[in-house]
């Protein structure tokens, strides 16, 4: 099983079990990296099941959405659509309608070179909330970027640990820019690792979350997150200790991909 396979089943197969979640430093106060889920009305999650929330989607058009290609399966929005019926979700605290996805052509898990990508399509336009726009310039490389979710949480020293149900945001820095983008959970105990203030990684099953970047005119959608590459020291009970490294779709790669499926060039009119 190559280490592409492996990073894929550890997200994509545990994402039900393990809801969304930030890991955080040892170091720092938990209700640092607390933040108001409404800052960010175009992030929200696929589905609830039971208490926890199941895979994270953003808004980037009037009528679109983003997230990895696998959380239609992790979820009933697959099945859903595929049975010819709309898929509720609730996005800045009001109820749309999901009537189509489109999947990237090169997704295939079973392949080393898939594209772990889908875009949602909304049964109507809406104006708010605002969509992000993408990042379209190959300049992420040691870019900082923000990382958000709900639920489980934990510190790099353990791992994860509890869900409570809060949204937090971390911060890391992308160390990987090349078909896609990695960041690694750098441990503030060593000083040559230059670890962020706020520094995190995405717990388990928080596919789809965002990598935003910030820029003098706002936030740009860099990645797209699909999983945690799986090193010698891994173990799902501790996922997220000091050291990992989680991996995004470069939506930079896929730029003109997603316009031919929009149906108009970015940055978008929205």
């Amino acid at each position: 099983m190559n280490a592409l396979r492996k990073l894929l089943l550890i997200f994509a197969g545990l994402s039900v079990l393990s809801s969304h979640g930030i890991i955080i430093r040892h170091d720092v106060g938990p209700a640092r990296y607390e933040v108001r889920s409404s800052d960010y009305p175009a992030v929200f999650s696929l589905e609830q099941q039971g208490n926890r929330r199941v895979c994270v989607a953003t808004v980037i058009h009037r009528r679109w959405a983003i997230t990895a290609a696998h959380c239609a399966r992790e979820t009933t929005l697959g099945d859903t659509i595929a049975n010819g019926l709309k898929f509720a979700v609730r996005v800045a605290n009001k109820t749309r309608f999901i009537d189509l996805l489109v999947v990237h052509p090169l997704y295939d898990e079973a392949s080393a070179s898939d594209v772990d990508l889908v875009l949602l399509r909304f049964s109507e336009e809406a104006e708010r909330p605002g969509p992000i726009p993408l990042q379209i310039e190959s300049t992420e490389l040691n870019r900082v970027v923000s990382i958000m979710g709900w639920g489980f949480f934990g510190l790099g020293t353990r791992g994860r640990q509890y869900d409570n149900g809060v949204f937090r945001l971390a911060q890391n820095r992308i160390s990987i820019a090349e078909r896609r983008l990695q960041i690694v959970f750098n441990d503030p105990r060593d000083r040559s690792a230059d670890a962020l203030a706020l520094e995190g990684v995405p717990s388990l099953g928080d596919s789809g979350g965002p990598a935003f970047i910030h820029t003098d005119t706002g936030l740009r959608l860099a990645g797209v997150l699909i999983g945690e590459i799986e090193g010698k020291r891994f173990s799902e009970e501790t996922q997220g200790k000091y050291g990992s490294v989680a991996v995004y779709e470069r939506l930079s790669e896929h730029i003109s991909w997603i316009e031919t499926v929009i149906g108009s060039k970015v940055p978008f009119d929205s």
